[in-house]
């Protein structure tokens, strides 16, 4: 299918990740950003380039290499030039099944517990209860089991140091500084990536097997 008329140069600049559902059509321009000397770029964005089935599961590769391949035999007179990312990953979106309102419940009492324990637990073993007496003993003159004058004001200031250093409440963001937890899961999400385009890339598995023969 040679498309006549077409010269010059064309950019591709691949998507990192790209999010589709199940039996979608990738086209070129829904991976990549198309740039180039030729008249009509968008008519390169129409080519379609995969097409996601059940078998691909959860997560698929697009290798640079596979999409230049296919667009060099398509169209001949044009040379093609990658820019930036090698691949492209999709994450294939499954039919969702509703969630049942007992197991979230469940997991919700789990994670509630556990963090109590855990909170508790830190208290303890840094004797909390003795530091507040102490002080309750150097501000005021007098032994106190319990100054709640000064442990209900902790308490409430443990849950707002809380919500302040995650920077959330349910959806609301206080700033745009990201959270020490977002840093966190965005270098475990660059990771995974990594390791994903790696593993679920047909080229390098082609090339893995080759070597183990």
């Amino acid at each position: 299918m040679e498309v006549a008329g077409l010269k010059g140069i064309v950019y591709l600049r691949l998507k990192k990740k790209l999010y589709v559902t199940e039996d979608t059509t990738i086209r070129l321009k829904d991976i990549a950003v198309i740039s180039g000397t030729m008249a009509d770029v968008q008519q390169l964005g129409e080519t379609h380039i995969y097409q996601v089935t059940p078998e691909d599961q959860n997560v698929s590769v697009i290798d640079i290499f596979t999409v230049i391949d296919k667009l060099t035999v398509l169209y001949p007179n044009l040379e093609f030039q990658q820019v930036g990312a090698a691949q492209t990953i999709l994450m294939i979106e499954k039919k969702k099944k509703e969630v049942p309102i007992l197991l979230v419940t469940l997991i919700w009492l789990l994670l509630f517990i556990g963090s109590a324990m855990a909170i508790m637990n830190f208290h303890y073993d840094v004797s909390m209860q003795d530091v507040q007496q102490r002080l309750h003993f150097l501000l005021t003159g007098e032994h106190k089991d319990y100054p709640l004058w000064m442990q209900i004001p902790y308490s409430f200031g443990l849950g707002i140091g809380m919500i302040l250093f995650f920077n959330h409440l349910f959806k609301k963001r206080f700033n745009e500084e990201p959270s020490p937890l977002e840093v966190e899961i965005f270098k475990y999400q660059q990771d995974l990536d990594s390791y994903v385009t790696y593993h679920e890339n047909e080229l390098n598995k082609e090339h893995d097997n080759h070597h183990t023969r």
